[in-house]
């Protein structure tokens, strides 16, 4: 069996020691009769006799296997982590530390509102009269000065609290005076009532503030950016992403707001760059509105511009080219894409119209009367009464006309013998 003794610490020991020179156990060998043995101390103390084992082996004692059994680590600041060490907890913390703690508390839990309390118990604002509970009390601007900060500042907390005890959350400005406490809100509510804006007041601000809740954002930070425009700018520059985001905004804007409507396009047709781009990206926008009204509507528009069923062969095509460019990236540039799928569908279209006896037939027809209805138009816009009244008259005029109507007899005279052998 195995007895372990603790030495008494008899002699003066330094006052740290090395792990290798603490004192450890020792263990002895226990007599054969069974007899209680006290080992010598080093003093030459006697220890207490130690508890008999019988039946255990004797093993001797390993600092490298086995902890120091007289050590307990939680108790023990060379064991245990410092978190766990209480220094003395039954000392009383120093009272200016309690009331730290306690500020913190309350601020942790109610946020903004313990500091818009101490305004609404300690602030008569401007026009109030000096009277009951608000005769002691001071201006904003006084407690400002007290405070160290701006009127204003005091004034957002004050506002805050008005709003909140309209609406039944806390105490009315009334019924508190200057180091009265009272209960408070949860910090969760102080943002729903607290801006940190002045603007927010205005029906500017508060215009950006229904924005902002629409949007799922804090008020405050949209307030923000109205007041900076200069941060706003340098941020699009320099940004592709907020770029991206103000020109969405911008259209959703412009689809409310006809003022600014007008003000981008002119701002655009005044840009030769712009102006380029903008004629570029409608052309391709047509395009692509051609070829995807025959994959929508199964419908072809002939060059003569009659509207007839498309193919199954031109409307599979033109549904397959449609197909890639919905697949293109916002980034990428379709104006290639959609004139090639353009040509490509209408020489489809061109051929189907060849293809078909009947309907080349009608498109020649439909071609020609076009042709013949803005001949007449363009004649008859002819104002004679001007040439004689003005005289304005020359010989070359008169060649033309004559020339004219050459052509117009032959035409007659073509037209009379097709239908004659007809």
């Amino acid at each position: 069996m195995t007895v372990t003794i603790a030495p008494f610490e008899t002699s003066p020991q330094p006052e740290q020691q090395g792990a290798d020179d603490a004192p450890r156990a020792s263990t002895v060998p226990e007599p054969a009769s069974g007899a209680d043995v006290q080992a010598p101390a080093e003093g030459g103390a006697a220890e207490a006799p130690a508890p008999a084992l019988d039946g255990a082996e004797w093993v001797e004692y390993d600092p490298a296997v086995d902890p120091d059994p007289t050590v307990d680590p939680a108790v023990d600041p060379a064991v245990a982590p410092d978190s766990a060490v209480d220094p003395d907890p039954a000392v009383d913390p120093d009272p200016v530390v309690v009331r730290d703690a306690r500020d913190f508390g309350v601020y942790a839990r109610t946020g903004g509102w313990a500091f818009a309390l101490k305004v609404a118990r300690s602030v008569r604002p401007g026009g109030q009269a000096a009277e009951g509970t608000a005769a002691v009390k001071v201006s904003a601007k006084a407690f400002a000065e007290l405070a160290g900060c701006s009127p204003e500042r005091v004034m957002r907390y004050y506002k805050a609290w008005d709003m909140a005890a309209d609406d039944g959350l806390v105490p009315q400005f009334e019924v508190l005076v200057p180091g009265a406490d009272v209960e408070l809100p949860d910090a969760d509510v102080w943002l729903a009532y607290y801006t940190s804006r002045n603007s927010a007041s205005s029906v500017r601000g508060q215009a950006i503030t229904a924005a902002a809740e629409a949007e799922g954002i804090r008020p405050t930070k949209a307030l923000e950016v109205a007041e900076n425009p200069t941060a706003l700018r340098a941020a699009i520059l320099a940004d592709p992403g907020t770029a991206e985001a103000a020109r969405g905004a911008l259209l959703d804007r412009m689809r409310e707001d006809p003022a600014l409507q007008t003000e981008m396009a002119r701002a655009i047709a005044r840009t030769d760059d712009l102006k380029k781009a903008v004629a570029s990206e409608a052309k391709a926008a047509d395009r692509i509105g051609y070829v995807r009204q025959i994959v929508e509507n199964g419908q072809i528009k002939t060059p003569a511009g009659q509207t007839v069923e498309a193919p199954a062969e031109l409307r599979a095509e033109a549904e397959r080219h449609l197909s890639l460019l919905d697949e293109l990236d916002d980034s990428e540039e379709a104006g290639e894409w959609a004139g090639e799928a353009y040509d490509t569908v209408k020489g489809l279209v061109a051929k189907a119209v060849e293809d078909d006896p009947a309907l080349r037939v009608q498109e020649r027809r439909t071609r020609f009367y076009s042709s013949l209805q803005k001949a007449t138009k363009v004649f008859e816009e002819l104002t004679l009464d001007e040439v004689l009244e003005e005289e304005i008259f020359e010989d070359d005029m008169l060649q033309r006309l004559e020339a004219l109507q050459e052509a117009i007899s032959s035409c007659i005279s073509t037209l009379r013998r097709a239908t004659s052998s007809s």
